[in-house]
């Protein structure tokens, strides 16, 4: 049986922060931002390359730094300078760029992590201390998982290591997909029997909400501690609620799955740059957080051993599922084809052709005559509509 590999981040909060951290902070953010401003210069994208061409000199002014702090701060520097530069060429950056944040990358040359004794062991210029963290329910599940690269973090509320787990896990080959059209207020999934079933999630509603809460805020305190306080406030509710919802929503997206093996996804990575509306749709479609939704169900299929493909989005909601005639607007959100008088729900539309595409990409034909491509079963029956409700954090 094929495996593969789950990749999760979790968070922990240091109780104290050591003397000499702070002086830390600062040596490596002079050292990426020097490597970035080498990599500007010399337009270089290479870490082997960034590295080779400064690894001496850094050694030789920075001799007490443990080394990997060097070799960690060239893959930030390569991976910031990249960033900048593709968010240049599509004109959404000027200038150069620099580094500013309490940030430091650590391989597994400069940290060990301890979950029994809650402990972390970090290398400093001083040698290594050794660290108490807080502990969370959910860092037990990580306890057979292994340990990979980390980020020494500080923020206002403390200093966090965030490190990151990996574990392998057994997917199986997938008799059929389950297609899932995500959408900013629902989710509808094409089951292989033929049938659909749609998720209310409300997610517009509460996203919308919290943005008018906060710009009210905004537009009654000009400034101050008050004002950020609110702010921060209400954005952690609703990043909590909205993490409560997709945590539910791909528990069940996976429970109807499971017994199919597979699951179909939009390949949602570029639908920002690619797709012009009004200000207000491009608002919402910024504040939707729609790829974190589909790590959270990646995740969690792979877990369950479903196997989860991604699908090109083009077309999925404007062509027929039938006959693949393009389809035209019948009232509403409904669709109908002009060649063979399909009628559908768009977004019944779109989670057929998600999985009809996933079933192309796996080699198996789809034709029209095949059972789960008759025409008439377009509808959610009431009975198929499943309401999920956030609970507040």
């Amino acid at each position: 049986m094929p495996s593969e590999t789950i990749k999760l981040t979790a968070k922990f909060k240091l109780k104290e922060t050591p003397e000499g951290l702070e002086e830390l902070f600062q040596t490596y953010r002079e050292i990426v931002n020097y490597l970035i401003t080498h990599a500007f210069e010399n337009n270089i994208t290479s870490f082997y390359r960034l590295k080779k061409e400064t690894y001496k000199s850094l050694r030789n002014e920075y001799s007490e730094l443990p080394s990997h702090y060097l070799y960690t701060a060239c893959q930030m520097a390569t991976s910031i300078f990249k960033s900048f530069r593709k968010r240049k060429k599509k004109g959404k950056a000027k200038g150069r760029p620099v580094f500013k944040r309490d940030v430091i990358m650590l391989d597994d040359h400069l940290f060990k992590l301890d979950l029994e004794n809650r402990t972390v062991k970090l290398s400093t210029p001083d040698g290594r201390v050794q660290l108490e963290f807080y502990p969370a329910k959910y860092h037990e599940k990580f306890r057979d998982w292994k340990v990979g690269q980390a980020w020494l973090v500080r923020t206002p509320k403390g200093t966090f290591l965030n490190v990151v787990f990996s574990k392998e896990v057994e997917v199986s080959e997938p008799k059929a997909f389950v297609g899932v059209d995500l959408n900013e207020n629902n989710v509808t999934l094409s089951l292989p029997n033929g049938e659909f079933v749609q998720i209310i999630t409300h997610e517009r509603e509460i996203r919308t909400g919290y943005f008018v809460k906060r710009r009210r805020i905004q537009g009654k305190i000009r400034a101050g501690r008050k004002r950020e306080e609110l702010l921060e406030k209400y954005g952690r509710r609703e990043r909590n609620r909205l993490n409560d919802l997709y945590h539910k929503l791909a528990n069940k997206i996976v429970e109807l799955a499971e017994k199919y093996g597979g699951i179909a996804l939009e390949d949602l990575t570029e639908i920002r740059d690619s797709i012009r509306y009004s200000a207000e749709m491009n608002g919402r479609l910024h504040r939707w957080s729609f790829r974190k939704l589909q790590s959270i169900i990646e995740y969690k299929a792979k877990l369950k051993g479903v196997r989860i493909v991604f699908v090109n989005p083009a077309h999925t909601s404007s062509l027929c599922p039938v006959c693949g005639e393009k389809l035209s607007p019948n009232g509403g959100r409904v669709l109908k084809c002009s060649n063979c008088g399909f009628e559908a729900d768009r977004d019944v539309v779109g989670s057929w052709n998600i999985r009809l595409r996933a079933l192309k990409m796996w080699g198996v034909s789809v034709p029209p005559e095949s059972s789960t491509m008759k025409m008439g079963v377009g509808k959610v029956s009431r009975n198929d509509v499943y309401k999920l409700h956030a609970s507040y954090g």
